[in-house]
């Protein structure tokens, strides 16, 4: 299984020195995200951006990682897709995976966290998302891992972002954790935080 996806590329003239892939959550796609490279403005940077492999059982053009509304079927083929679509990234952009950074937003950053943690990234981002795995040690050395959520998110409560952060801290993952009064969203003051966290993980 392959996976469809959309680059935006850095300005003219400026050489790709990172690239930071992002993942749209359930019910959206990959156009979903694909409007904050200006926003985040980060320099050098080239954007990748997957579009999940299944079709979301409501949404029109929507897509789905796995299927919450089935037991999170599919779960394991897409963690599998997506991981190994990883492992082929370095052939494809020449950019090593140690200059590389994973994302996600709701149901892409549970994906985020449960495959990013498996390899040697620069860093994982998990905005408004949840763990849908146990940590183990067994993963270890782990990627610097930056979680955002708002306090105010009825789609993912913020106990999932707590519950996430106390449970990876457990196993010696560097966890930076923010909490904002926002819903199921991405607000200005995250994509700030967000952009000082790619820049401090790829020394530039």
């Amino acid at each position: 299984m392959n996976l469809d996806t959309i680059i935006h590329n850095p300005p003219s003239g400026q050489e790709i020195k990172y690239v930071f892939v992002l993942l749209h959550g359930w019910g959206a796609n990959y156009h979903d995200l694909s409007s904050l490279p200006p926003l985040l403005d980060l320099p050098h940077c080239q954007y990748i951006f997957p579009n999940a492999p299944y079709a979301h059982p409501h949404v029109p053009e929507g897509k789905a990682w796995y299927a919450l509304e089935n037991n999170n079927q599919g779960i394991r083929e897409s963690v599998d897709t997506f991981y190994r679509w990883l492992l082929t990234l370095e052939d494809k952009t020449n950019i090593p995976l140690s200059k590389t950074i994973v994302g996600g937003f709701s149901q892409g950053g549970a994906m985020s966290l449960d495959v990013g943690l498996q390899l040697p990234i620069a860093g994982v981002c998990s905005l408004s998302g949840y763990l849908h795995f146990e940590p183990s040690t067994e993963r270890n050395p782990f990627p610097p891992t930056l979680i955002c959520h708002g306090t105010n998110d009825p789609i993912v409560p913020i106990q999932a972002a707590r519950d996430a952060k106390t449970k990876l801290e457990n196993v010696g993952i560097n966890v930076q954790y923010k909490e904002y009064q926002m819903a199921h969203e991405i607000i200005p003051l995250e994509i700030n935080v967000m952009r000082d966290f790619v820049l401090k993980q790829v020394n530039y």
